[in-house]
């Protein structure tokens, strides 16, 4: 297979990259340019723009050329399925979007959340990408993809994503905070169910569906066995080898909320999401102990430089009393 990555030097991409060029597949890289020149030696990159907000991006590099399929992962926006569509047209077979599960309506939601809930509506006045259009704007990218390749597209929601390279830091948190065992100031409710889906079997169900020729929505959340928050720190002191104490505190002295924190049990569905669909289809389940130990080594590997969220070590003293 011939595939085509509208981003794939960072994370999801990173490791869809990984794992179409370790299956065999040939690999070609749309991208600015300006990361991981260093990443996939030898393979193709077109050097292009998705345009900032309100401004046509430039797909110039990708014209003329011919895929079986493309995988993207870096459209936010309708206008960037759009125009890379426009460029595209029929010189691609089958196109497969990375969505995410923000996109349901939690509040008309049952559980589990199967693909079929209701979404939210879609964005379409603004390019400006903030946690409240985040969803509604990834619902419009879904409608553009069904709308321009039709039966040749598949749609995958995942839900939070962790491992290696991941540049959100939401579960690297735990893992490093659980490394240094101790006591620990859990704001939040021990019992919440939390949903991550390891990035590599992510990789492995969207380039699975590309071979098969999977069509529809698959939800990609894991692990395999639904787990707590208190169970995500368990499973991250395990794969590091330390011993933790949970001490409850109030989750209303902590601002923003640590993350995968929900702020109620309102919020709860959203880490209910039904993956039979996508285990039917080939998504696997790496183990969270796997996952934790495996972000744990990469974490320490670059040297643990400041994380983006969660609570420094005088914010938690402070909690504990």
């Amino acid at each position: 297979m011939r595939l085509l990555l509208l981003g794939g030097t960072s994370f999801v991409g990173r490791a869809l990259a990984q794992e179409a060029l370790d299956r065999g597949h040939e690999v070609e890289l749309f991208s600015r340019g300006r990361t991981g020149a260093d990443l996939f030696p030898g393979v193709v990159r077109h050097v292009g723009d998705r345009g900032e907000a309100g401004t046509a991006g430039d797909y110039a590099a990708l014209a003329g050329g011919s895929w079986d399929a493309v995988a993207d992962v870096s459209a936010y926006v309708p206008r960037h399925v759009r125009e890379a569509a426009d460029v595209l047209g029929t010189s691609t077979g089958r196109c497969l979007f990375i969505s995410t599960g923000s996109v349901y309506d939690r509040a008309r939601a049952a559980e589990p959340m199967t693909e079929d809930a209701a979404r939210l509506p879609a964005e379409h006045a603004t390019e400006q990408v903030t946690p409240t259009t985040y969803g509604p704007l990834k619902v419009a990218c879904e409608d553009e993809t069904w709308s321009r390749y039709g039966d040749r597209a598949v749609v995958v929601r995942p839900g939070v994503v962790a491992g290696p390279y991941d540049p959100t830091d939401r579960f690297t948190w735990w893992v490093r905070r659980a490394a240094r065992g101790g006591r620990l100031a859990l704001a939040g409710r021990p019992e919440q169910p939390v949903q991550v889906v390891d990035s590599r079997d992510l990789a492995r169900l969207c380039v699975t569906l590309l071979e098969d020729g999977g069509t529809g929505t698959y939800n990609a959340v894991g692990p395999a066995e639904p787990v707590t928050l208190a169970g995500v720190v368990a499973a991250c002191a395990e794969a590091a080898g330390t011993r933790v104490e949970v001490v409850e505190v109030d989750p209303s002295a902590v601002e923003p909320a640590l993350p995968l924190v929900v702020p109620d049990a309102g919020h709860d569905v959203m880490f209910r999401r039904s993956a039979a669909r996508a285990r039917a289809a080939g998504l696997t389940a790496t183990p969270l102990v796997q996952t934790a130990a495996d972000v744990l080594a990469w974490d320490r590997g670059r040297g643990e430089p400041p994380l983006s969220v969660g609570i420094s070590d005088e914010q938690e003293s402070r909690l504990l009393g």
